[in-house]
């Protein structure tokens, strides 16, 4: 994985804990769980996308030096 997926993942285990913590504290909101479920959606998608390898350009080749 690389860095902007493992962030996006933080991110998205950040909002699970805070719309949790507000569900419990100020009782259900229908938005921020549809909020959720498209950012998890999003997150899932960035890290297949970063998973294949065949998504990622081949490294530019060096020339030989010449002997």
């Amino acid at each position: 994985m690389s860095g902007p997926t493992k962030t996006m993942t933080a991110i998205t285990c950040a909002a699970l804990v805070l719309t949790t913590g507000y569900t419990v504290a100020l009782g259900s909101s229908g938005w921020l769980w549809f909020g959720l479920v498209v950012l998890t959606v999003a997150t899932i998608g960035m890290a297949a996308a970063d998973a294949d390898p065949s998504a990622r350009p081949a490294p530019p080749r060096r020339p030989r030096p010449h002997a």
